[in-house]
Formats: C-alpha cells, structure tokens, sequence
C-alpha cells in the first residue's frame, strides 16, 4: 500500500475517533485504525466492539492495500505533522513508512484481517434530522451520566423513540439516573417519519456521534434490529444497542396545574452555584425553603459551614421545606436557552419539574432528597 493523504482532510476525523479507540477493551486491535484504500482514496474504519465508525476521504493511491496501525499514535504524528501530504507506504510484514522527503516514521502495524468488521447499511430506512438539533438534543441527554460502576441498561442508555403527540410526529430522547430523568423532543416537519419500537442507545457512544455532527446541514439516522445508525455525507457510525425496558415515563412528567414558579434563569444559575459551594460529596444537599413570595436556599456543611440566599419569587401557597442536589439544577440550567425558566412544583415528596417558559422541547425531572 502506497498513498498520499493531506493532513488537513486526516487530522479532524483522527481527533473524533479517539474516545473509540481509546476505550478498554479484551481485543488490543481495537486501539487501532484500520486503513484501506479504495478507487477514490481510502477508508478509515474504527470500533470499540459497540460503536463502529466508517469514513470515506480523499487520497492518492499509488498502490492498493490495507493496514491496522496504532489510532493514537497516527493522531499525534498527524497532529504534529509540518507538511500538508503525508505518505502512507507499507514496507512488508505489515511495517510501514509515513512522512515525506524530510520527515519519516517507521510503525509496526497489525494484520488488517484481524479488525473486527464494522456491520454493514443495507436495507436501512433513514430519516433526516438536522444535525444541529441531533447534537442538541445528545448534549442534553448524556448530561445525566451513569456512574462508573452502573450495570443497569436503562441508565447505561438513552431512551429513543419516535412517538407522535398532538397529531405531530417526534424524535424523542429521554435519560436518567434514578435520581432525575430529562425528556427532549423534536418535532418533524414531514411525516414520513418510519414507526418502530423504543431503544436503548448506549450513552457513552452517543457522544461519540455527537463529536461527529456538523453546526449546519442535516444527518441521516435509522434504528434497525439491533443498530442505531448515523450517517452524514461521507461518515457513518452504528452504535449495538442496549437490551432491557426503560421506566414508563408519562406520569413523571406531567405537571400538575397550578403549581408553576417562574425564575430568571441566569439569576437562579448563579444563585445555586454560590450555594453548591459548601457542598460535598458527603453533604450534597441544599434546602430549598418556598415560602411567601420568597425563595431561600440554604446549604450547611458541618466540616466546612453555613450559607444562606434568597430570592423575591411569586408564591402563595403552603410554604414547601425540600432538598435538592444543587448539581441537578445547575446541569438544567446550563442546557436550557429560555431567559426564564418555569419549575413546577407540588410539595416536598414530589419531584420538581423544570422546563424553559419558551420552548417546551426539553423537560428536567428532579426528585427530592430526604431531610
């Protein structure tokens, strides 16, 4: 294999596929790249065993081939690279030489026959999603991550569906951790949307998909069997999805009437922040006290203090004694655009709903934590 690759067109897709291949996994060939060339130029293929990335860039093939080489080292040799062609020349025993006239690399690479095959697209109905919004909508739901040592898939994943509401139809995202869940929705212009059941799409692959997707222009996705599939000009990743049921949803999320506070956002962002300083891994919880027209939030650390804040708010009920984990809020906070936002709240064993006073595209559900 013999071939000539710009380092422009090579250094932005070796940057995204880094948290796939820099993944653990029981096969060390997964921390490669597979490279092969093709009539136009070459394919770059990438897998951690769930998430399968496949990529077509232009290329000056001298001589056809295909080899597996180190994915982080190529990134930082590319990365660093003075030149803008860059040669990719196999030597023999899967040796190959990279550089040009001034600089060389001499890599041991792997036999390319053992990279895991990345499933093949075919017979797949797609449906379009701008790419803006797909981004947005994964940014808001793997803000709720899953620990470390989670094992269970429903909060390992996110929930997809496409559902129809108001005689419109919807892509919908829901996630959670047991302690808060949050809902976003987009709503499609066209019908022709294809039906089929909800999904579990791992999270920690949802944001690689994320990594991939442009500010402007639109993404083609599909949901087949045991696959969720993005594709978009020239990339496609297919992420296995996960088995299991999600939670049923609809009756936390619905907002009992008469219950709504409306905040400014920005002030009750920083409100929260200033009161989540105290806060520790031991003490994680604020009280949130609503009381006539006020709003006093108050955190009390015994290794550390005591801090108290509050705010003139529009209330007339029953004043309400919760606490809350401030980090949930502020994670709400930084992903709604709205200036204001709206918490629906009932009494203290009650979660709180939140949601911006514009757009209703996206629901946060906080439960309370015992006093």
């Amino acid at each position: 294999m013999r071939v000539t690759v710009q380092r422009s067109d090579l250094l932005p897709v070796l940057s995204r596929i880094q948290g796939i291949t820099g993944r653990k996994t029981n096969l060390a060939i997964t921390t490669n790249v597979l490279i092969r060339t093709t009539a136009s130029g070459i394919t770059l293929s990438a897998t951690d065993l769930e998430t399968g990335f496949e990529g077509n860039y232009a290329a000056v093939v001298e001589s056809p081939g295909s080899i597996a080489l180190n994915s982080r080292k190529i990134f930082e040799i590319v990365k660093d690279f003075p030149k803008e062609d860059i040669v990719f020349n196999e030597i023999e025993n899967h040796w190959i030489k990279i550089g040009n006239e001034t600089v060389e690399y001499n890599l041991v690479g792997l036999n390319p026959n053992d990279f895991p095959e990345i499933p093949k697209v075919e017979n797949v109905e797609f449906f379009e999603v701008p790419s803006a919004v797909l981004s947005d909508m994964i940014s808001k739901s793997i803000v709720i991550a899953a620990a470390g040592d989670e094992r269970r898939n429903h909060i390992l994943g996110v929930y997809t569906e496409r559902t129809t509401a108001g005689g419109n139809k919807i892509l919908r995202m829901v996630s959670t951790d047991g302690s808060r869940l949050c809902k976003t929705d987009f709503l499609f212009e066209a019908a022709a949307v294809p039906e089929g059941p909800g999904v579990l799409i791992p999270k920690k692959s949802l944001a690689e998909v994320g990594k991939f997707l442009d500010a402007e222009g639109s993404v083609q996705v599909a949901i087949k069997e045991s696959s969720f599939i993005a594709k978009k000009h020239n990339e496609t990743i297919i992420i296995r999805l996960l088995e299991g049921e999600f939670p049923k949803y609809d009756e936390i999320i619905k907002k009992p009437d008469g219950n709504n506070i409306t905040l400014n956002r920005q002030l009750f962002l920083m409100m929260l922040k200033r009161m989540s300083i105290l806060s520790s891994e031991e003490y994680k919880g604020v009280i949130f006290d609503f009381d006539e027209n006020k709003l006093t939030i108050s955190s009390t650390n015994p290794e550390i203090g005591e801090s108290k804040e509050e705010m003139p708010i529009e209330f007339n009920r029953k004043k309400i004694t919760v606490m809350f984990n401030p980090r949930f809020f502020i994670d709400t906070m930084n992903v709604i655009d709205d200036e204001k936002i709206v918490l629906n709240i009932v009494n203290e064993e009650k979660p709180c709903i939140i949601e911006g006073h514009e757009d209703k595209s996206y629901l946060s559900v906080i439960m309370p934590m015992r006093i």
